[in-house]
């Protein structure tokens, strides 16, 4: 369970502004003075105490955001730019959500979030041709996340209705500290990259076999922003005679709706 929280920004005293694998890095404060997560090249150091400082937790979880990231560019940049171009991640500047409720959930999304209140830290950063937002809630900031998860498995859901987050790009449930390693990190932005360059092939495939481009665009955006109902209905509308279609937006699985519908307009389309 998390259970630190975040804390308070940053003092004076850890201001140390990073020169590795973030171009650019501060926090803001609900005054805008700003205040520099240190960053480590292969991971933050934890303390060596039994809880440590939230300070510390913020730099490790902004480290593993930047390995996430940075291994989802090595994938994303082996292909062509139009490619590229389609990937969420490197489309258009977004937010990261580290909330912490009975488990530590890391959110991407495109959704326009309030500007930063009260405690609340932020920071930004720049990378390999992404841009993105990096805030932290707690039940401290957001009492809500309190209660958002009532059992000991993770609820996603859950959490994004708490936050107010609708689409997302991704969401990782992660361990306080085991989880937050640069390995775990490169396992995570690899297969996020490789899901979502799945997802670009199958819609180009898609596209060409149907007769309505307009509803495939819009079933690839209810794709990336996360809107599992919402795909399966274009799904089905895309192939309404199809029961395996039908069957697969049953199952909520987006992966085996797209695969479904293109399997259904190569063979009936």
């Amino acid at each position: 369970m998390f259970q630190a929280g975040w804390g308070e920004p940053a003092t004076a005293a850890n201001r140390t502004r990073t020169t590795t694998s973030v171009n650019r890095s501060h926090t803001r404060t609900t005054d805008n003075r700003p205040t520099v997560f240190r960053i480590e090249e292969r991971g933050a150091s934890m303390t060596s105490v039994s809880r440590p400082r939230p300070e510390d937790i913020r730099a490790a979880m902004a480290d593993y955001v930047s390995n996430v990231h940075g291994a989802y560019a090595r994938v994303a940049l082996t292909y062509p730019p139009a490619v590229q171009g389609g990937l969420p991640l490197l489309a258009a500047p977004f937010t990261v959500v580290a909330a912490g409720a009975r488990n530590l959930h890391v959110i991407a999304t495109g959704d326009r979030l309030a500007a930063p209140r009260g405690p609340e830290v932020s920071a930004d950063y720049e990378q390999d041709g992404m841009a993105w937002t990096l805030r932290f809630l707690d039940p401290v900031v957001l009492p809500a996340l309190g209660t958002a998860e009532t059992g000991e498995r993770p609820d996603p859901g859950s959490v994004r209705r708490v936050v107010g987050i609708g689409g997302h790009h991704y969401h990782l449930v992660v361990r306080p500290g085991s989880d937050l390693t640069a390995h775990h990190a490169t396992h995570a932005g690899t297969g996020l990259a490789n899901a979502h360059l799945s997802a670009a092939r199958d819609y180009e495939s898609i596209l060409a076999r149907s007769s309505d481009p307009g509803l495939v665009d819009e079933l690839a955006a209810a794709d990336t922003a996360g809107l599992t109902r919402a795909h399966g209905l274009l799904a089905c509308a895309l192939a309404p005679w199809s029961e395996g279609v039908k069957s697969a937006a049953a199952s909520g699985n987006r992966r085996e709706v797209r695969r479904a519908l293109l399997a259904a307009l190569r063979r009936d389309g």
